[in-house]
Formats: C-alpha cells, structure tokens, sequence
C-alpha cells in the first residue's frame, strides 16, 4: 500500500539550530503514527513542515502525492491540523464556531449542515451547541477544536499534543474519537507526551534533536528494548537506559507518608466555597493537610482545583466558608503569609524577554528576599533545578521542561513553608517530569508542604494522600492504596485482543460489559460477576474473529478510580437533577 505520508532527508534549521535533521518518515492509510519525544525534540516542528507551514532547508515531504511546498494550495483542502494552543471563539457558541470554520473552508450550506450534525452527535457536544466555547471544559474544548478542525473532511489529521492538560477521563473518549477516525479511513499523526497515549498509536517514533531514532510498533519497541512499558522504553532510547529515575522518584516522595497525619495542619478549609454568579465552582469543601506533606487535588477540568488553589493562595476571595493556611484565615492574608507561600501556576509566569538569571532576581525582590541572601539562594536554586552555567540564556530558549524547572525555582527563591503547585508537569515529557518530581521530593524531605493539582495519575501515586474533586465537590480523600483498597465497584478485568477499538465497541454492545474503557493498548472491564463477564467476553470476540491474549481480574489503577468515581458522581448529579 503506497504511503499517505513520506518524508526523505526531511530537514529545518533556525539559523544555529538544527531542528530536524534528516527525517525519514512513511505513514499508510488509516494508520495512527505517533511521535515521542522530549520537549524541544523538534515534534512541532516536524508536524509544521509536514502540514506544509513550513518550507524545509533540505529533503522533501509529500501528503497525499502532494509535495508539501510545491503543491501547498492544492493540499490544504485535505489536510486538518490541531495545533498545542486553541483556535478557538470564545465568544462564539460551539455551533457558531463549527460555521465559522466551515465558512473559512468554504464548505457548501447543504453539506455543513449534515456534517455539523455528524460532528456534534459523534463528539457528544449536541447538548452544548448553544454554549459559549469559553465556558466549555478543557476536554469539552479539545473536542471541538478536533469537531473544527473535522468540518471540510480532511483525509489527513496532524494533532500537536491534542489531550495535554486534559482529565484521564476526556482523554480515554478523544481516543475512542480517534480510533474511530482511523478507521474511517484518516491518516493520522499524533505528538504526545502520555506514554499511555503512545501505547494506543499503530506505529511509534521516539524522536530526539531532531532526529527519529527508532520507529516501529509499540509492542516491537518494547521488546526490542526490553522495557516493560512505553514510558521505560522511552527513557532507555533518550536518557540511554537510566531507567531507574522512576523508583528514586517513588522513594523520594511517597516513602514518608505515614508521619503526615500527626503533624500539625498546613491547610485546613471547612465548607469552602466560591461562585460566579449562578455558577458554584467550589462547593462547600472540608479538608485538611498536615505540614510537610505532599497532597494531590485530582478531578476533570472544570472541577475546581484551580478555583481553589487561588482561594488559599488568597488571589481570589471565598463565597462561603473559611480557611486557614500555616494557621492564617486566607480572609485576612497578610505580607507574613505571603512570604511563606510559594506559587507555581498552570502557565508559568515567567519573562521570556529576560535571562535564567534575571527572572530569578525579578521573583526574589519580589518576594522580598534580601540581597545577599538572594545571591546565596539564587545558587542554590540553580543548583537545585540543574541550572547551573544557564544564567545567561534567554528564558524562550529553554525547553519545556526546563522552563519547569526554572519556574519551580523562582517560586522557591524566598524558602516558602507550603508550595501550591497546579498542573506543574503538563505536556512535559516522562523524563523532565522525572527530573520534576525529584526536586518535589528533595523539597518534601526538607519539610515543605506541596499541594499539587495533576493530570499524570502515575505521579498522584506519589503523593502521601489525595482529594479528588468533581463538579466543585469533593468526593474522596485518602492515601492513593487506601482508595484502591476502598473501591467496591465490582470487578475489573484486563483484557488485551488484537483490534481494542473494535473490541471496545462490541463489548459496550453487551449490557453487562458497557462499563469498558481504554487502559494504554488494552482494555478495561468493570462487571459486577467475573466469570460470567469473562464466558460473555470470550464469546463476543470470538464470534468477532478477535481471539483474546490475556483476560485476568487486576487490581484497581488510579485512572480506574478516578474515571469510576466521575461516573458515579455524574450519575447522581443527573438525578438530583431530575
């Protein structure tokens, strides 16, 4: 079968920076190709030249028989591309963003009108088509974005990191969104920083400066390499087998949670609340964190975990309610609570304009810190964050994860007691949010409280406890083993068959197997009596021609928790209201 897509020698320089370098690069029909690598690896850029945004310094890329920069014009019809950043209306309703980009694409009335129907059914948004797209989730909004991108029906689809920042639960249905796609027939690739998402593509390229260093087959990459999963195989390609930074991270963070519950409280919040007109963002919320623990706040997007943070960080004032940071009521924050709290928000607030060096002077006046004392922590921090001799470098030019590191830095310039950190680690890459996780933990050990807010669910595993907040409300507190132990939702079965998407679908045909969900490459089965579920399984894909590899009851994983604890809450909100 002739190649959808295909690049020879592909590559692009930005005056000193080679950004990809001579990339060879085939994708068939249909087929889900996804691209891996850390941040800076040269995936956007890549995904640029292939859309045709860009014009290569050398080699040649051709989509559809189209050469990319002599036959551009003809190639945009047919060629969808979903970029890191939304374009999206905020404005606009979800429908009227669907016709504005059919307009853009000249799209006819009558075909528009069927295909906005398609879109809205299929993406499960035609509840919401009157609402305005900035009132909509983050996983709401990435589906439209796809819907928009969907509208002219393209044959190709080029998604820049689509689900970053999105709850496990969003993820798993624009995967599903996906696969449906690919067998439609699209040609799809993928950059993605989830190994899990990594897991699900047909063919993976672990790329690296630019260049592609291995592509093949998830489980081909794996055994090759001898990894037992994406995210080991990675780390072994790009940080040359030191695939150990996973456990020091584990021992690092979680090995001292039994000591947190008897320390005195960092936080205490007793019926917190915060609304927006009509709108309850934080629903009358009661917790506590002891000092010197690290507590993972968890929930979709849209729950209110940044609402919250906010609160206790006093950037916004409660509804209702009360709470106490470090023994301060946030209602009357002062510059001595302040000086003991540091933030570190979804977008770090760094200066791209000024060096490594200056934005940490910048954060440490501004916090107050002396200057001696800022000269002796200006050190440390970068010693600390492994930034060492980058003093000068203008903060644009670092890399995703080290912009992390640079922002943890600058929020710990002034020594805070407890650290709030939201969604630290979004669209960074296995290894930096390694690295990432280390420095949480040296912090911990030295007695810093961090309250952290994640998507990842294999970093909530290293917190001492987490809440998980839905809706505003929050459903469950504990330790992450105390959670899974507690769950008695039934039985989950793991089940691994060639085509899962096909799989997936004929399960949830079955009444008693419609609890199924993507887990990485397999599947996920909640039932309620093993050995019937797993004779009605057999049976279903057999019948299919799709014979089962492995079918075995395993314990509950957090993103089982987190997506089982959703649906139950979503299911009660709908009856109470009506």
């Amino acid at each position: 079968m002739p190649a959808v897509i295909e690049a020879k020698g592909l590559a692009r320089r930005f005056k000193e920076i080679t950004a990809v370098a001579g990339v060879d690069l085939d994708v068939a029909r249909g087929e889900i190709c996804g691209l891996v690598g850390p941040n800076g690896a040269g995936k956007t850029t890549l995904l640029h030249l292939l859309a045709g945004l860009l014009d290569p310094t050398a080699g040649r890329a051709t989509v559809l028989g189209h050469d990319t920069v002599r036959d551009a014009a003809a190639l945009r019809p047919r060629l969808g591309y979903v970029s890191q950043e939304f374009t999206l209306y905020g404005t606009l309703s979800v429908e009227e963003n669907l016709d504005f980009f059919a307009d853009l694409h000249g799209v006819p009335a009558a075909v528009r009108a069927r295909r906005k129907e398609e879109l809205l059914a299929w993406s499960r948004l035609a509840p919401f088509r009157d609402r305005r797209a900035g009132r909509l989730s983050g996983g709401m909004q990435k589906k439209l974005h796809l819907c928009s991108t969907l509208v002219h029906e393209p044959d190709v689809l080029l998604l820049d990191e689509p689900t970053t920042g999105v709850d496990p639960a969003s993820r798993r249905e624009l995967w599903e969104i996906l696969y449906d796609l690919a067998g439609r027939g699209l040609t799809l690739v993928v950059a993605t920083p989830y190994m899990d998402e990594a897991e699900r593509c047909h063919r993976v390229a672990l790329i690296e400066r630019g260049r592609i260093l291995r592509c093949d087959t998830p489980d081909a990459l794996k055994a090759g390499l001898g990894a037992r999963s994406m995210e080991e195989a990675f780390i072994r390609v790009v940080a040359g087998g030191e695939a150990g930074r996973a456990a020091r991270r584990s021992r690092s963070v979680a090995a001292g949670g039994a000591r947190a519950a008897e320390d005195a409280l960092a936080v205490r919040l007793d019926g917190l609340t915060k609304a927006f007109g009509d709108f309850v963002a934080v629903d009358h919320v009661s917790l506590s964190v002891a000092r010197g623990e690290v507590f993972g706040f968890l929930g979709p997007n849209g729950s209110g975990k940044t609402t919250t943070i906010k609160m206790l960080c006093g950037l916004l004032a409660p509804s209702a309610g009360r709470a106490e940071v470090l023994g301060e009521d946030i209602g009357r924050r002062g510059p001595r609570l302040k000086s003991r709290i540091g933030y570190m928000s979804q977008r770090f607030s760094l200066y791209n304009d000024l060096t490594v060096g200056e934005n940490l002077a910048f954060f440490g006046r501004g916090y107050g810190v002396p200057p001696r004392r800022l000269a002796e922590r200006t050190g440390s921090v970068l010693e600390m964050a492994g930034l060492g001799g980058e003093e000068r470098r203008l903060a644009r030019e670092l890399s995703g994860g080290v912009k992390q590191r640079l922002a943890l830095g600058c929020a710990v310039l002034h020594e805070p007691q407890i650290l709030f950190l939201d969604e630290p680690t979004a669209g960074v890459d296995p290894l930096a949010r390694g690295e990432f996780w280390d420095l949480i933990g040296s912090l911990a050990e030295a007695g810093t409280t961090v309250f952290v807010t994640t998507h990842y669910l294999d970093e909530a595993e290293h917190c001492h406890r987490l809440g998980l907040i839905y809706r505003g409300r929050l459903l469950a507190v504990g330790s992450p083993q105390a959670l899974k132990d507690g769950m008695r939702a039934g039985v989950m079965l793991e089940l691994e068959c060639r085509e899962p998407f096909r799989a997936l679908r004929l399960l949830r045909s079955e009444p008693l197997l419609a609890r199924a969900s993507f887990f990485g490459s397999r599947l996920h089965v909640l039932v309620e009596d093993a050995a019937e579920a797993e004779l009605l399984i057999r049976k279903a894909l057999t019948r299919a021609g799709l014979p089962v590899r492995r079918l075995e009851p395993i314990a509950f994983s957090l993103e089982d928790l987190f997506v089982i604890f959703i649906d139950m809450a979503e299911q009660g909100w709908r009856e109470r209201r009506g």
